[in-house]
């Protein structure tokens, strides 16, 4: 956004990332000259979400990008923050978490990246398919996050807002975690709603492009 003091984009900017080499692709290339353009002018920390978990270094190096750990922890004009992709907190879909440490295995990634890429084009295409065919027989609860696990993660970083995104269901809770009241933000799917947040010294607000 114009005059941002920084922008944090958490996770799945792209449907699927099939490794930096796919930067040369038309959508990828048109994608990462218009982050060139904005980190020239505002920090952007870019953190990876479940469908576009293989962006690595060399992506980070043409566009510009800071890539962050999930979670970070960062203070918003006072206030301390915890950034999450959100699919850590989904612990009751216990298939999700399997499939989540074994694509995250630097082993099974340096095994995908061998492949060529039309190849996994085709490989994380068919994953998109089956993930949404899974969804259709799993309950809005289990896909949700888990209360335990919003509250861990809270109590862990000490943050007093939790910001994160994954499950789509843009909102704002309130939280008691260790007797104080907490507030976690749920980010909007960007492409589908044109939402963001926006945090500034007089709070967080949502707000639309």
């Amino acid at each position: 956004m114009p005059g941002a003091d920084a922008l944090y984009i958490l996770g799945d900017l792209f449907e699927y990332w099939v490794g930096d080499d796919g930067i040369v692709l038309p959508f990828p290339s048109r994608i990462a000259g218009l982050l060139k353009n904005t980190t020239a002018r505002t920090p952007v920390h870019f953190m990876h979400g479940n469908r576009d978990f293989m962006v690595a270094r060399r992506f980070a190096d043409e566009t510009g990008v800071e890539l962050i750990d999930d979670p970070t922890r960062v203070n918003l004009y006072g206030t301390p923050a915890l950034l999450m992709h959100g699919d850590t907190l989904c612990t009751g879909d216990k298939a999700y978490q399997a499939f989540r440490a074994q694509v995250r295995n630097p082993a099974w990634q340096q095994a995908a990246l061998k492949r060529p890429v039309t190849e996994r084009l085709a490989i994380a295409q068919d994953m998109r398919e089956k993930s949404e065919g899974a969804k259709q027989g799993k309950s809005m609860g289990i896909m949700d996050v888990a209360g335990d696990a919003v509250e861990e993660a809270f109590h862990d970083s000490g943050a007093k807002v939790l910001i994160h995104g994954h499950t789509h269901r843009p909102a704002r809770h309130v939280h008691v975690v260790d007797g104080e009241e907490r507030v976690r933000w749920v980010l909007a799917d960007w492409y589908d709603r044109g939402s963001y947040l926006e945090a500034s010294a007089t709070g967080i607000r949502a707000a639309a492009i």
